[in-house]
């Protein structure tokens, strides 16, 4: 992900990773709603607090849903492997199989002006087109509701399970995680890239036998760069070699950021004291 200010963040920057904390959310939502509807009534509401919480987990199902597309748009956006968007569209199929009619049921609560009056979408209109009458096709998508003993919850000709609509939720959550993991493997090797390229120009050895600079490999999502300990170089040259990576990395439009906020030191100093810094885009 792109570090910038808080003052000048904005969701625009990265819609993979929007898509992911959407996702963990909603499956939390899920997981914690299917909690309540396994619960006794809540007698402080007038209707049955479990058929209101099967209504919120219809419609929760569906934002997942929703998550998996925002993520699919952003691998596209960013030229991600396809296989990445091909592997989380499985996931999400396997998501709508396991809840079969989920977007129908969300659309018939969220729209219910319509759906009551067999005017809907979709399978609605399709029983327009085949001559039903409208009064039919309002009656045989409706009766929503949970049944506690079978622990489902129907609406017209859909069934789903709420145990497998958690299962599901957790599934389709996790898939979505691991696809902006990729993501973000991407972008840290490209600025791993970036940085080799940047030393190199300026003549900066680096993660050779014998030399002090090591830039890590990126494994944990971030590209580390310091100072090698016990060098024997002497003080005054690692403050200059700590000035040159400086310049370098500020002519390639990076700079290196301290994770060590208690410290108000220079960048200088903290790599001369053989700190590691993280290697972030843009200016400091």
């Amino acid at each position: 992900m792109t570090d910038s200010s808080s003052s000048d963040w904005s969701p625009a920057d990265n819609p993979y990773a929007i898509a992911v904390s959407q996702a963990q959310l909603w499956r939390d939502v899920v997981v914690l709603t299917v909690h309540r509807m396994r619960d006794k009534d809540d007698d402080r509401v007038m209707w049955s607090s479990r058929q209101l919480d099967a209504h919120v987990l219809v419609v929760t199902l569906q934002q997942l849903l929703t998550a998996e597309q925002l993520e699919q748009a952003a691998l596209t956006a960013l030229a991600t492997d396809p296989a990445v968007g091909a592997t989380l569209a499985a996931a999400r199929q396997r998501f709508e199989d396991a809840l079969p009619g989920i977007k129908y049921m969300r659309n018939a609560l969220m729209h219910f002006d319509a759906w009551s009056q067999g005017m809907g979408h979709g399978p609605q209109k399709q029983r327009q087109q085949a001559g039903d009458t409208l009064r039919e096709i309002a009656r045989d998508f409706s009766h929503f509701g949970y049944d506690p003993t079978a622990g489902t919850v129907e609406l017209g000709p859909y069934t789903i399970e709420i145990d497998v609509a958690a299962r599901a939720a957790v599934e389709l959550a996790r898939a979505i995680n691991l696809a902006a993991h990729e993501v973000d493997k991407a972008s840290v090797a490209q600025l791993r890239a970036k940085t080799i390229e940047a030393l190199t120009d300026a003549g900066i050895p680096h993660n050779a036998t014998g030399q002090v600079l090591r830039v890590s490999p990126g494994n944990d999502l971030r590209v580390w760069l310091s100072f090698w300990p016990d060098t024997g170089v002497e003080e005054q040259n690692l403050r200059t070699l700590a000035e040159q990576i400086e310049s370098a990395l500020a002519d390639a439009g990076l700079h290196l950021e301290s994770i060590n906020l208690a410290e108000h030191l220079e960048t200088t100093e903290r790599l001369v004291r053989r700190e590691s810094l993280r290697v972030a885009e843009g200016t400091s």
